[in-house]
């Protein structure tokens, strides 16, 4: 991106006014609006543009790279928004890139795609699998970055659509590694009005989305716990003070802060999956390293989650005369605890009438609430977001493995309908929004 263009951008933001709520009545398709869904859904399965984003996913699946380290997935995005002429920012919180399409003026939306892999060795057979070890692109985040690109495309060859600015926020390190508020901090989103993001899922058919108002995922948190006893021989337990007594009782205590702690309506889990300790059979070890993670719809809940386990790891530990430290992570993950994923009631009208106009209302389908978590929270607590589930299953073809699967695959025939749908998105929400920005103030401000 030149600077001269960069510099223009910045001047609108730091100009425009704060964020736009649109009533219902702007959310309608009824403003002749709802041939664009289709139109964009046309134009993104045409051979040429189904091959390029095909092409683009297989790149970005072959070199996986763990968040903070997508270089070569950041500059593969530049290298095509630069053929487009599309100008953006770089670098953004380490990786992070943001195009810009349409007037350069408000109202300014956004769409988001995360680009990072996870640290897993792939067991696909497939001929673009990853070349890098022990990384694997196993949650569709290449496909993400592939559709948002599409999208880029779809909304570049129809500018006349645009009226206000489209954000293309590509963004590191979502598997954990708190990107979203990175970016956000780095002031990415000032004054944008409004965000969306998906996710493929491998259990709903293709050519469906799933979604919410309100609650869709869980705010989630990490906890380490090292209980420390005595180490002795197995054979005269009375000499030791066994730590591995004290963590089982610990994790079953644990469970009970769900079952008998939590309101029965309000959704938690609080999970165990790390247990190590001692490496021999007749030696009772010196101390247990004990982990896991616990999930909430709500920060109090979460508040009242993290205050809990460390108070009854502490406590039943020192029932079994031993000791325990417990680290959230405090002070080394960059986001210790995600928020939950919570979406705009009115922004939800939107989607289901873009959905809709696209797909056909019997493709658009309600969904309960996940206890899985997405970083994406972390834009929807700054201005109104909004996060839906695509669907690839395809029963005619090989059966889908769930995310975080050495064997996730990704239906390559989802594609155009991301590409689609974050373009619509994006499109008729400034259709909507612009006639908000048409007083005196923001004119003289346009001219600026």
């Amino acid at each position: 991106m030149s600077f001269s263009k960069f510099v223009s951008f910045v001047l609108i933001l730091h100009l425009l006014n704060p964020t736009v709520v649109l009533s219902s009545s702007f959310l309608s398709s009824s403003n002749g609006w709802s041939e664009i869904p289709k139109k964009f859904l046309h134009f993104a399965k045409g051979p040429e543009l189904v091959d390029w984003i095909v092409g683009i996913r297989r790149k970005i699946h072959e070199n996986p790279e763990l968040g903070y380290e997508e270089f070569e997935t950041s500059k593969l995005i530049r290298e095509e928004l630069d053929k487009m002429g599309i100008p953006y920012k770089y670098p953004v919180s380490v990786t992070g890139v943001v195009g810009y399409v349409g007037t350069g003026k408000p109202p300014f939306v956004a769409i988001r795609a995360d680009m990072d892999a996870l640290a897993m060795e792939e067991l696909v057979e497939f001929e673009h699998k990853s070349k890098n070890p022990g990384k694997m692109h196993a949650c569709g985040h290449d496909a993400h970055v592939s559709m948002l690109l599409g999208a880029a495309k779809i909304l570049k060859e129809h500018l006349e659509e645009l009226k206000g600015t489209v954000l293309l926020v590509f963004q590191p390190a979502e598997e954990g590694g708190g990107g979203a508020k990175k970016m956000l901090d780095a002031g990415v989103l000032k004054n944008v009005d409004a965000i969306f993001g998906l996710h493929v899922v491998p259990d709903q058919p293709i050519g469906t989305v799933a979604s919410r108002p309100g609650p869709l995922l869980a705010g989630s948190g990490f906890f380490d716990a090292v209980i420390s006893g005595k180490g002795g021989h197995a054979a005269i337990p009375q000499h030791s003070i066994d730590p591995i007594l004290a963590a089982s009782n610990v994790i079953v205590s644990l469970q009970h802060l769900v079952s008998r702690e939590a309101d029965p309506l309000d959704s938690q889990v609080v999970t165990v999956a790390k247990f190590l300790g001692g490496g021999a059979f007749n030696v009772i070890p010196d101390s247990v390293t004990i982990g896991g993670t616990f999930r909430a719809f709500s920060k109090e809940s979460l508040t009242q989650l993290k205050q809990r386990i460390e108070e009854v790891i502490k406590g039943q530990a020192a029932v079994q005369r031993c000791n325990a430290t417990v680290d959230f992570y405090e002070n080394e993950k960059p986001v210790p605890i995600f928020p939950p994923t919570i979406n705009n009631k009115d922004l939800h009208e939107h989607f289901q009438n873009v959905a809709r106009d696209m797909l056909g209302a019997d493709k658009v389908k309600d969904m309960q609430p996940l206890m899985g978590s997405e970083d994406f929270a972390f834009y929807q607590e700054a201005i109104p977001g909004y996060f839906f589930m695509l669907g690839m299953r395809d029963d005619t073809g090989p059966q889908l493995k769930s995310v975080h699967s050495p064997y996730f695959m990704i239906n390559e025939d989802v594609l155009p309908y991301g590409a689609a749908l974050h373009a619509s998105l994006a499109a008729r929400y400034l259709l909507a929004a612009e006639p908000k920005y048409h007083s005196p103030k923001e004119e003289l401000h346009d001219e600026l």
